[in-house]
C-alpha cells in the first residue's frame, strides 16, 4: 500500500479502515444517527438494532455470545476494565503477568502495584514465547487473575494461550489475555482456549480507531467487574456512556469481513513476509530474526541489523512506513521491554526494525522495500567504523 509516495509497512501498530467498512458506516453518521439508549422511538431502536447486529459479528468472529461483548473505546480501555475491573474485588490478590505485554498492560499492573497487589512477571524464553509451566510456577494461593498476551506486538510470537489458560483454571482463577494484535488475523475461540477475558481493538483489523471490545465469559460462577467509569449503566453496567454506534458498525463489519478472508489472507501475508525476510538475509549479511520461528503472526517481521541504529535506519527509509517497536510505546524512545526480557543485548536492540504487512500489501511493496532496506544498511554499515573494523579483521 502506498500513499505520498510512501509504502506502508506498519500494520501493528495500526490498520487502514476497508472502503467496505467505511461504506457501511457512513448512513450512521446522519441517517441512522439516533442515540441506541433511546428506545422510545424508531431513531434509537434503528441505532440499537445496528449495535445489537454489530455485537452478533464481533461474538461470531470468536465464538462467544453476544450478551458477553462490551463495547469500549479500544483494547487499552479493555485491558483496565478487565484487570482494574476484577482485582477491585480481591483487594489482596495476586497478579500474575508477562514480563513482554503490551504498555497497557504493564502500566496497569504497575498501578494495581501500588495499590497493594501483588504482581509477578513471567519471563519469555529467547523467542518471546510465555511457557504454561513458568506461569503455574509464579502462582500463589493468592493468585487471583492471570493475563497474557495471545500473540505479541512487536516480535509476532503466538503464545500457547488455550495451555496457560488451563493452568488458571485449575486453580480456579481468572484468565485474561489482550489479544489485539490476534483477533481477525488468526483463529481465536474463547471457547476452545478457556479464555475468561479477552481485549481486542478495531483499528487492528481494518476497522474504525476509537473502538475496542472485552469479553466477558458469562457463565457459573460469574466473573464480576467493577466499572471505570460511572454514569447511565451502559454495556450492563460495565460501561456507561453513549455508544458510538457508527463505529459499533464499523467494527462488526470489519470482524465479519475477517471471519469470511482471515485464513486465506494469513496465506497471502506468510507468504509476503517470507519474500522480505528472504531477500533481506540473501544480501546482507549478520541479520537475526526476532521471535518465534513458526509460532508468529502471518505478517510480522522483526530483524536486527548489526552495526546498524533503527532509528538512522528508519529515517534512511523516507519513503517506507516500518517501525521499531510498539507504537503506544515510541513516545518515549526507550529500549525495547519486549526484546530486553528475550535476553537480546543492547546492540541487537537498537538495530531492530519491525515491519507489518497487511491486508492493502503486495507483492510489489515487498519487493521496492526489500531492495531500499538492502541499501540503506550498506550506506549506514559504510559509516560505521565498528563494521569496518570488523570487515578489516576478516
Amino acid at each position: 500500500m502506498r500513499k505520498r509516495g510512501c509504502v506502508y509497512l506498519d500494520y501493528q501498530a495500526t490498520t487502514p479502515v476497508d472502503p467496505r467498512v467505511v461504506e457501511a458506516m457512513q448512513p450512521y453518521f446522519f441517517d441512522f444517527f439516533g442515540n441506541a439508549a433511546s428506545r422510545q422511538h424508531a431513531f434509537g431502536r434503528e441505532a440499537e438494532q445496528a449495535v445489537e447486529t454489530a455485537r452478533e459479528q464481533i461474538a461470531a468472529l470468536i465464538n462467544a455470545r453476544p450478551e458477553e461483548i462490551i463495547f469500549t473505546s479500544g483494547a487499552t480501555e479493555s485491558n483496565n476494565l478487565a484487570l482494574q475491573g476484577l482485582m477491585q474485588y480481591f483487594p489482596e490478590k495476586h497478579v500474575v503477568t508477562s514480563a513482554v505485554e503490551h504498555p497497557s498492560v504493564l502500566a496497569c499492573c504497575q498501578y494495581l502495584h501500588m495499590q497493594g497487589h501483588g504482581v509477578t512477571y513471567v519471563p519469555p524464553d529467547a523467542q518471546g514465547r510465555i511457557a504454561p509451566h513458568a506461569v503455574a510456577a509464579a502462582m500463589t494461593p493468592e493468585t487471583g487473575l492471570v493475563s497474557v498476551m495471545y500473540a505479541n506486538h512487536e516480535v509476532g510470537t503466538i503464545n500457547p494461550v488455550a495451555l496457560i489458560a488451563q493452568v488458571a483454571r485449575a486453580r480456579q482463577v481468572a484468565f485474561h489475555t489482550d489479544a489485539t494484535q490476534a483477533v481477525g488475523k488468526i483463529s481465536v475461540d474463547v471457547q476452545r482456549d478457556h479464555i475468561d477475558l479477552m481485549s481486542f481493538s478495531a483499528h487492528k483489523l481494518y476497522g474504525p480507531k476509537g473502538m475496542g471490545a472485552l469479553f466477558v465469559r458469562r457463565g457459573d460462577p460469574e466473573l464480576r467487574l467493577a466499572p471505570l467509569l460511572h454514569g447511565g449503566g451502559h454495556e450492563q453496567g460495565l460501561r456507561s456512556g453513549t455508544l458510538n454506534v457508527a463505529g459499533i458498525v464499523g467494527f462488526g463489519l470489519a470482524c465479519e469481513i475477517c471471519a469470511q478472508e482471515m485464513d486465506s489472507e494469513a496465506q497471502r501475508l506468510r507468504g509476503l513476509r517470507d519474500e522480505l525476510a528472504q531477500r533481506i538475509i540473501a544480501a546482507v549479511p549478520q541479520v537475526t530474526i526476532n521471535g518465534h520461528p513458526n509460532e508468529r503472526l502471518p505478517g510480522n517481521l522483526n530483524i536486527s541489523f548489526a552495526h546498524v541504529d533503527a532509528e538512522a535506519l528508519m529515517m534512511a527509509l523516507t519513503d517506507v512506513a516500518v517501525s521499531s517497536g510498539a507504537a503506544c510505546a515510541s513516545l518515549g524512545q526507550k529500549a525495547s521491554t519486549v526484546l530486553t526480557a528475550m535476553g537480546l543485548s543492547e546492540r541487537q536492540i537498537k538495530g531492530s526494525i519491525r515491519f507489518g504487512i497487511g491486508r492493502f500489501s503486495s507483492s510489489d511493496d515487498i519487493q521496492y522495500v526489500a531492495r531500499r532496506v538492502i541499501e540503506a544498511v550498506a550506506v549506514l554499515r559504510e559509516q560505521s567504523p565498528l563494521w569496518r573494523l570488523e570487515q578489516d579483521r576478516s
